[in-house]
């Protein structure tokens, strides 16, 4: 069933042991893992500070882009859960990239995340969506 998940764009959970040992190289001094969900070959990993992203790319997988995402930054957090039929969970994410988050000239970004439809969203929902209220309070106090 895993293997399906990940041909259909689907996360599935990876145990925090697992993710330490593969990307444990890519954390920062003092820095843990909470969670963490893969792909066939792709993955994020959410630490105390920040969500990783890891693309595996080219046939073989071995060139592999890393990119993170600050979890001050998260303004917004969207939900779709999953209908009938083949529809996908999704939880879209909606953070500040520019490096001063109370500049006047704020440049943004998405990332769309999808879940398989068994798949309860809910717990990462609430998690992001607290996480991105405190963050409005501070940016805009």
């Amino acid at each position: 069933m895993g293997l399906f998940n990940g041909m259909f764009s689907n996360y599935s959970e990876v145990s925090i042991q697992d993710l330490q040992s593969q990307y444990g190289a890519y954390l920062l001094p003092n820095e843990k893992i909470q969670t963490g969900f893969k792909l066939v070959r792709d993955a994020f990993v959410f630490t105390d500070e920040r969500l990783i992203l890891i693309d595996h790319q080219g046939v073989t997988g071995k060139k592999t882009r890393v990119a993170s995402i600050h979890l001050n930054a998260i303004y917004e957090v969207t939900v779709e859960t999953a209908g009938t039929g083949f529809e996908d969970s999704e939880i879209t994410i909606h953070y500040i990239t520019s490096p001063y988050h109370k500049s006047n000239n704020v440049q943004v970004a998405a990332y769309k995340f999808e879940f398989g439809k068994k798949f309860d969203v809910k717990p990462i929902y609430t998690t992001l969506m607290a996480i991105a209220t405190e963050n409005n309070k501070r940016l805009n106090a």
